[in-house]
């Protein structure tokens, strides 16, 4: 069975500078540039691996003058990706001398770990994942592939209670508790490799959260096709009383959305068909790609989106 996280989307401020951020600091592919479908006039920013494949992704809503968001409970509040462990230092160096702000290093789960922030306030973080070494790397720019982001590690979740959203994530999302520390409950699928981890931290009484510029809008988690999909479907409905909305094509996979005991965004989506399905594996990225039904609109949706400053030094 296909399982982990798929992609996290967030909300971001201006595109230029997302693009700079996550392509030449954190050395990740921009593998897609597409725009938010139901609102066409933003971007909607793909990175990830050379290839751009599931557990990989983290993408992007840019808008030039949005308002900060609030980190509140039903909210994810940390992304992490995994390095191999001997590019910690590598990484550290590099936060430093991009003023790239960092906390110092520490232990979670027995895992070093540095947490860091991107121009938006979004909470990431670094994993050493020994073994990651032997996966392939994507070299780019003063990143080399020895060194490079091997996808997620994992995602953690504030909510009042862990117990519910660790029900779905178990019985329908493929993952089974794993180890518990202080607060936080971790979860793994059973292969536990690239995007297979999901932590959830247990905070009574905190703030709701209040969306806007480094806030994560939602968290999606594999099915490998359609008919992997609507069986997750039929289990969220039937065991946990959970619907979903009909079933979205994103071009590059097909979505359903829901939201979890916890209130956090949860969508379901199939590994099928890919990024490689408008464009060549070799230019993913390159050129902006509509799906059909606004390719009449292209001239338009083009003027008015931001530049991405690809042509810049």
């Amino acid at each position: 069975m296909t399982h982990g996280i798929h992609h996290v989307t967030a909300i971001a401020g201006p595109a230029s500078r997302n693009v700079r951020f996550y392509t030449r600091t954190l050395g990740l592919r921009l593998v897609k540039q597409t725009v938010n479908f139901d609102d066409p006039g933003t971007w909607h920013l793909y990175y990830g691996d050379e290839a751009g494949a599931p557990g990989t992704i983290l993408t992007f809503f840019p808008w030039e003058h949005v308002a900060p968001g609030r980190l509140g409970v039903g909210e994810t509040q940390e992304t992490v990706f995994r390095v191999p462990e001997g590019a910690i230092g590598f990484w550290t160096h590099r936060f430093l001398a991009h003023g790239v702000a960092h906390e110092a290093l520490e232990k979670r789960f027995g895992e070093t770990v540095v947490a860091f922030r991107d121009p938006d306030g979004m909470r990431l973080a670094l994993v050493a994942v020994p073994g990651a070494e032997r996966e392939p790397g994507f070299a780019s720019g003063d990143v080399p592939a020895e060194h490079a982001i091997r996808g997620f590690h994992s995602v953690s979740l504030l909510v009042e209670d862990a117990a519910p959203t660790g029900a779905v994530l178990a019985d329908v999302l493929g993952f089974a508790e794993a180890a518990r520390e202080d607060t936080t409950v971790r979860y793994r699928t059973s292969t536990d490799g690239v995007g297979g981890t999901v932590d959830l931290r247990a905070v009574g009484g905190f703030l709701k959260p209040r969306p806007g510029g480094g806030s994560v809008h939602h968290v999606a988690f594999r099915a490998a096709d359609d008919v992997a999909q609507a069986a997750m479907v039929e289990r969220l409905k039937e065991n946990h009383g959970i619907g979903t909305t009909e079933q979205k094509d994103r071009n590059y996979f097909r979505s359903v959305y829901f939201r979890e005991p916890g209130h956090v965004l949860f969508e379901i989506a199939t590994d099928a068909p890919g990024f490689a399905a408008d464009e060549p594996t070799a230019a993913l990225g390159t050129q902006l790609k509509l799906p059909a039904f606004l390719e009449g609109q292209r001239e338009r949706i083009a003027a008015v989106l931001p530049d991405l400053g690809l042509g810049a030094a």
